[in-house]
């Protein structure tokens, strides 16, 4: 099984590395990083680089299919190679996902139209444009597509899906062995939970963390 990560300048980290840690735990997986050129990609901080692998035309028929999100994803909407190499790898993969703002990107290949999806809480508005039904759900199935909401979900994300791929007693082994169980200090994880003042003030960065403004 091939599954393959696609890595652009200012993604997010753990929209990447969050479903990789799982991903690459299940049985005779390989594991690559694709993207436009070999190399390494700087993700939205600018403090962390990542490695590309191989190239777009390289990967051809990969089974899973993961898009991370980040502001550097408002650059790819309408960019060629990036949606039209998940026009064709989509022909063939058995799962498409995505995590984050990465949702917006397979909207934009025309490959959630009149599905439901999730995305970061930021960016659910967008999704109707592509005429894509938003969904504020932490993990979405429709179909073979699996879109996670905002970054840290894409470890939930992966996890459901290693269930549906060889059961859930290896996806419990997979959380066991990485240790997810998450006791966050706040209840500050999601819109609903968190103070109006912080949804606010984070609300107020939407054109930093979506465009990179």
């Amino acid at each position: 099984m091939q599954i393959a990560i696609l890595l652009f300048d200012r993604l997010t980290a753990l929209d990447a590395v969050g479903p990789y840690e799982v991903l690459t735990r299940l049985p005779e997986a390989e594991t690559v990083f694709v993207g436009e050129r070999v190399g390494e990609v700087r993700t939205d901080t600018g403090r962390l680089g990542l490695r590309v692998d191989a190239t777009l035309d390289e990967v051809t028929a990969p089974d899973v299919v993961v898009v991370p999100g980040g502001p550097g994803q408002a650059a790819l909407m309408d960019h060629g190679p990036v949606l039209e190499w998940l026009r064709a790898v989509d022909r063939t993969s058995a799962w498409t996902t995505s995590v984050c703002t990465g949702s917006l990107l397979l909207a934009a290949a025309g490959l959630l139209t009149g599905r439901r999806a999730t995305s970061h809480w930021l960016a659910l508005d967008q999704l109707p444009a592509f005429d894509v039904t938003p969904v504020s759900q932490r993990v979405v199935f429709d179909g073979k597509y699996v879109t996670a909401a905002g970054v840290s979900s894409g470890i939930d994300m992966a996890l459901a899906l290693t269930a549906r791929i060889t059961g859930e007693t290896v996806a419990r082994m997979v959380q066991l062995g990485i240790e997810y169980d998450p006791q966050p200090p706040f209840t500050a994880g999601s819109p609903e939970t968190a103070p109006p003042e912080v949804v606010e003030a984070l609300r107020a960065r939407t054109p930093l963390v979506l465009t990179g403004e």
